[in-house]
């Protein structure tokens, strides 16, 4: 019969209990325990590492390389569950480009976020950044366990902002003296850099590269974070466009609007910070470590969008841009351009508009959405049609050409034909836009039920 009790295996040490009657029983205390010490004990008890200590009968029993937690659902995203689709143009090719064939795809199951990034989520990143540098500056640092130095959030948490001591020790972060306006001592953008490590486990993979120590694909770049506000004008010449260079991102009114002005390596380290926030909170807790987030590949961007509707050209279905009581279904450029004839001028709210069938708001309109993939015209004749994945890691000396990332989905100044699914197009990847966001994703099982863990 199958119990919920501890097993406990008792060695096989021949031993006669007859004869323990005139034993001392201080003796027999401590042969009990050095027995129970040489056993493995199944059930409840486990080592330093996290999994079950394993018996010692001669048999395979396996072990586990940390305990069995799952993390449960992930703020703000929701699950993308695995299934095929055709990928490629769902209506005809208008500039008979033929650079996306129609095929049939299968993907696995992921999570992205619900909405595009905020201007709030991403703020977060940047104080992050900004509270790290400062405590740099100012020696609120420790050393961990491995040696490394790691910020002292803990003492960071007491720092007064407005004390002239400390305002001394950030004089490198602020703004130089004649680059202040009226005097007022503000951070300098500039200097809010995050120091990006990374793994090029596609590169460590290739045969040719076998045998090669680990230090020839671990990858390290400073990257410049804060959004570049001025493309709000950088965009439209000829435009009036500066209240939205001075508040878009530093205005709350707009904290729950999609960031823009983020090019590609910046939401890429967006991601990677997200990573390590979320293991190094693991780790803290003796957890398992967790899947990568990261920019979606074009082919899960368009799986998601779709919403199961594998055949649709938008979100919400064929044919058309407004539902059967005449309202527009996204925030883009209606007709001639009449940019408020879907409620906004601009961007929108990230959750505006209906979600699709995945519970995704906005795939189509608001902002376009950067990916992780290469846009090459003759991707699709060589994809995989399981998971298909075509990156390059492009270098700053690298040709535009392999600059170039797929973005999907339109935005709030295009025209209906980028709010297809199965559109695509592209932008260079150290080029920030006032119409390019993001959203990430990350590979983890589907959420356990209510009160389970797996």
């Amino acid at each position: 019969m199958l119990t919920n009790k501890p097993k406990y295996y008792i060695c096989p040490i021949p031993f006669k209990c007859m004869k323990m009657k005139n034993l001392n029983r201080t003796i027999l205390a401590i042969v009990s325990v050095s027995m129970l010490a040489s056993c493995g004990i199944i059930g409840g008890k486990k080592n330093k590492g996290g999994g079950a200590l394993v018996p010692n009968d001669g048999q395979v029993h396996g072990i586990s390389p940390g305990s069995r937690y799952v993390l449960p659902k992930p703020p703000g995203m929701v699950y993308i569950p695995q299934g095929t689709f055709h990928m490629g143009p769902s209506d005809e090719d208008p500039a008979y480009a033929f650079s996306a064939r129609n095929r049939s795809v299968s993907i696995s199951g992921f999570w992205m976020d619900a909405t595009e990034i905020t201007n709030n989520e991403y703020r977060q990143f940047v104080f992050w950044v900004r509270d790290s540098v400062a405590a740099r500056k100012m020696g609120k640092v420790k050393a961990g366990a491995d040696g490394n130095e790691y910020v002292d959030w803990v003492a960071m948490r007491q720092v007064k902002w407005d004390d002239p001591k400390t305002v001394e020790s950030m004089a490198d972060l602020i703004l130089a003296p004649e680059d202040r306006v009226f005097g007022k001592k503000e951070i300098d953008a500039s200097k809010l850099i995050y120091h990006s490590e990374t793994f090029d486990l596609k590169e460590a993979a290739k045969r040719e590269n076998a045998g090669k120590p680990r230090s020839k694909f671990i990858v390290k770049k400073d990257i410049g974070i804060y959004p570049d506000t001025l493309v709000w004008i950088r965009d439209f010449a000829y435009s009036y466009n500066e209240p939205m260079t001075k508040r878009y991102f530093s205005h709350p009114a707009f904290g729950n609007y999609p960031v823009v002005g983020v090019n590609w390596k910046q939401a890429t380290a967006f991601c990677e910070w997200r990573t390590h926030y979320l293991n190094s909170w693991l780790d803290s807790k003796k957890r398992v470590q967790e899947s990568d987030f990261r920019l979606p590949t074009e082919a899960q961007w368009e799986y998601a969008a779709r919403g199961g509707r594998s055949q649709s050209m938008f979100p919400w279905g064929n044919y058309y841009l407004r539902n059967k009581k005449g309202c527009l279904m996204a925030n883009f450029k209606p007709g001639r351009g009449n940019y408020p004839e879907d409620g906004g001028f601009y961007t929108v709210r990230a959750d505006a508009y209906w979600p699709n069938d995945f519970g995704l708001y906005c795939m189509s309109g608001n902002v376009a959405e950067w990916t992780s993939s290469i846009y090459y015209e003759g991707r699709n004749n060589f994809q995989h049609d399981m998971n298909p994945d075509v990156r390059w890691n492009a270098k700053d000396d690298d040709p535009p050409l392999m600059k170039r990332k797929i973005i999907r989905g339109g935005s709030w100044k295009d025209v209906g034909y980028y709010l297809q699914t199965g559109t695509s197009t592209y932008e260079y990847q150290d080029s920030a836009k006032s119409y390019i966001g993001f959203r990430s994703v990350i590979d983890l099982p589907a959420a356990p039920q209510k009160g389970r863990r797996r």
